[in-house]
């Protein structure tokens, strides 16, 4: 190869390396957690559930996550006239993003359901008095955190009540200007990644209406969707009017002796990566990475029917969705932080283990096998 040619080839290897690192806004692979449940109570820190510890942040980066997404309500702890934030509020959330960083973690702050002050806003129609109140309350949350680097990633809301696609297109506005705001402040904040949310954080819904909106810094933006499908066996407690409880997923997992608790719509392996193709097809592959902010499956509580081995398949079959998602996600180039409270997998006072075989899912190390016989 003669020299000119070997100038060019090296010439389109850093302009792609440079192109990837662009993407690099979170660690890859992405072994990502929510530290649910603490501070976004709109009745303060410890109302939900323990406060956070230092113990127990050193313990998710001693497992191998790398990413914190940190849900907090802002707007319940701020002035209700001037919408000026508490400095004690803030300064124990600085705090808990300080413990985080310490350990090299990425974090993302979001203003979570705080309330519903926003999220369950209508979006019928564009309301200046609503845009003042984001902006208001960015503008403080953004300015105080200006000087940290590029391990904090700011998250405008969590799960925005838009279930069309006009109320979407009215979301979208409050973005816009939330981008801007974020971006005039200064700083660090002019290259910082910054996270909208889809409507309902719903894959489904972002890939048919959402148009990302613009940003005075290209290359920097990002979306966030959630994922709890199917709710009947990630998330339901008890049978409703409108469906029961699955107590089991995935093809390997079914039970013979309990068919009626296995999933009696098509929303297994194959819809799952229906659905996570979606997010790639449309964002992830014209530039745009996205956030699985939220997934986890959990046990089914007890129930008359679910007794014995069943509820090892219940069990076994939870881990495996959870590693599905894990690895789902990574696979296409994604990333994820699944959601998690105190006592799931972790005691949120001393950080301790409390359940081996879910962190192992979510970390995507292992999920348990079907438990032998027939079941």
């Amino acid at each position: 190869m003669n020299k000119k040619l070997s100038i060019l080839f090296l010439a389109i290897a850093c302009l792609l390396m440079r192109q990837e690192i662009a993407l690099a806004q979170l660690p890859s692979p992405s072994h990502g957690w929510n530290l649910g449940n603490t501070l976004e109570p709109p009745c303060g820190e410890g109302c939900w559930g323990p406060a956070a510890t230092q113990a127990l942040i050193n313990q998710i980066a001693a497992q191998g996550f790398n990413t914190v997404r940190i849900p907090c309500a802002w707007n319940s702890h701020a002035n209700s006239h001037t919408y000026a934030i508490d400095p004690v509020y803030m300064a124990r959330v600085k705090q808990v993003v300080d413990w985080c960083i310490a350990k090299n973690l990425y974090v993302v702050l979001n203003d979570h359901w705080d309330n519903g002050w926003f999220e369950n806003n209508t979006f019928t129609r564009y309301d200046s008095r609503l845009n003042s109140h984001l902006q208001t309350l960015w503008q403080q949350i953004a300015n105080n955190f200006k000087n940290y680097d590029s391990h904090l990633l700011f998250a405008c809301a969590n799960e925005p009540n838009a279930d069309t696609q006009p109320k979407t297109a009215v979301l979208f506005q409050y973005y816009q200007n939330w981008i801007n705001t974020i971006r005039a402040t200064g700083g660090n904040n002019t290259t910082r990644w910054i996270i909208v949310q889809g409507p309902n954080t719903n894959t489904t819904k972002s890939y048919d209406w959402v148009t990302m909106p613009s940003d005075p810094t290209p290359g920097r933006l990002m979306l966030e969707v959630h994922y709890y499908e199917p709710w009947q066996f990630v998330e339901l407690t008890s049978d409703q009017s409108w469906g029961n409880m699955f107590y089991f997923w995935g093809q390997n997992y079914h039970s013979t002796t309990l068919p009626s608790r296995n999933p009696n719509w098509n929303c297994e392996e194959a819809y799952l990566n229906g659905e996570m193709d979606k997010m790639k097809t449309k964002f992830v592959n014209n530039g745009y990475p996205v956030l699985f902010g939220e997934w986890a499956a959990d046990k089914k509580p007890a129930e008359p029917d679910l007794t014995g081995g069943l509820i090892d398949l219940n069990y076994a079959s939870v881990t495996y969705w959870n590693k599905y998602v894990h690895d789902a996600i990574n696979s296409r180039g994604m990333f994820g932080t699944c959601w998690d409270i105190n006592g799931r997998i972790f005691n949120w006072t001393t950080g301790a283990i409390t359940d081996q075989n879910m962190l192992n899912a979510v970390r995507g190390t292992s999920a348990l096998p079907r438990p032998p016989g027939t079941l």
